[in-house]
Order: structure tokens, then C-alpha cells, then sequence
């Protein structure tokens, strides 16, 4: 499955790109999965996705879980925890 997948802040300096689309094995069905499986990929994604648990997400313009499935979806924004005054 193809998806567009964009990156934020402290991601996309990581990451070293402010997106990307890529096809994700058929196995990946979650945000948790496509998170630990980008962190696989190459020493960037290792570096950006370290600590998974800091990343939020949202599918499509909406805030989801880490469970949130990934069916359907057409763009996934990965971006660390929104702090704000």
C-alpha cells in the first residue's frame, strides 16, 4: 500500500526530509507498526523514531492512537508531542 507520509519538527530534521511516500508492506496495519517499521529502515529512521512513544500522529487530518489502522488512509503526519502557552 502506497502512503504519503509527512514529517514535523524535530521528525523531519531527523528524518532529513519534510516527507515521503513509500509503500508499506502489507503486514504493517497500525500507526504503532508503520512507526517501529520506519525506525527499521535506515540510521535516520532509527534516530527519529527511538522513542516511539513520543510520537503522535494523525491519518488524514485527524489526531489517532497508535492502534488507529492504517486502511484507507491516504497521508499520515508523524510529529512529536504539540506543547503550547
Amino acid at each position: 500500500m502506497a502512503l504519503d507520509i509527512a514529517y514535523f519538527s524535530w521528525v523531519r530534521e531527523r528524518m532529513g526530509v519534510g516527507g515521503e511516500t513509500v509503500d508499506i508492506p502489507e503486514s504493517i496495519g497500525d500507526v504503532a507498526a508503520l512507526v517501529a517499521w520506519l525506525a527499521t529502515r535506515d540510521d535516520r529512521g532509527a534516530l527519529a523514531f527511538a522513542e516511539p512513544h513520543r510520537i503522535r500522529a494523525a491519518i488524514d487530518g485527524v489526531m489517532m492512537g497508535p492502534d488507529a489502522p492504517l486502511s484507507g488512509a491516504r497521508e499520515i503526519a508523524l510529529f512529536p508531542p504539540v506543547t503550547g502557552g
